[in-house]
């Protein structure tokens, strides 16, 4: 399925909730005036370019995990994106790698996003491949349906235990 315009691709992340409280008179707080929500935009599977130092290179994919330790990502080097895009249209396997970067190599994590007229790295995958990066770099809800259906399966297959 090839798209003649690429689309808006949503940017999936967790939400959290702040309540904002309000004070009375004597200072204590009353029940809560207002809720906002925001997302943290680099949370586990927002898609990401990363730049690293020493040596210099860059990264593309979907985060894993962010700690202080650093960054979990599962993807494809930039250098590779066109080879990668090759790959996939052509229903070659493709399995993304997933590399741990230490913080003191990580110069700069920025979100995929369009920047102008000029789309995102994951709207170009989707563009030329038809695919959703995410769907390439993680599991799909179909995935993890199938996933859990074996699991559930396998476990149903398993000899129980006598119980005495």
């Amino acid at each position: 399925m090839a798209l003649s315009k690429p689309s808006r691709l949503p940017i999936q992340a967790p939400t959290a909730t702040i309540n904002i409280m309000s004070k009375n008179e004597a200072g204590e707080r009353n029940q809560p005036v207002a809720q906002a929500a925001f997302r943290a935009p680099f949370s586990a599977g927002s898609m990401v370019v990363v730049t690293l130092g020493n040596p210099r290179d860059k990264f593309w994919g979907m985060i894993l995990s962010l700690a202080p330790e650093g960054l979990s990502i599962r993807g494809a080097e930039l250098a590779s994106f066109e080879d990668l895009v090759a790959m996939v249209k052509d229903g070659e396997p493709f399995t993304p790698a997933v590399v741990f970067f230490p913080m003191h190599r990580i110069e700069r994590v920025e979100l995929d996003l369009p920047d102008g007229s000029l789309p995102s790295l994951s709207q170009r995958f989707l563009a030329q491949t038809g695919h959703l990066p995410e769907s390439a770099f993680g599991l799909s809800p179909a995935s993890r349906q199938i996933e859990d259906a074996l699991a559930t399966v396998s476990s149903a297959a398993r000899p129980k235990k006598d119980r005495a």
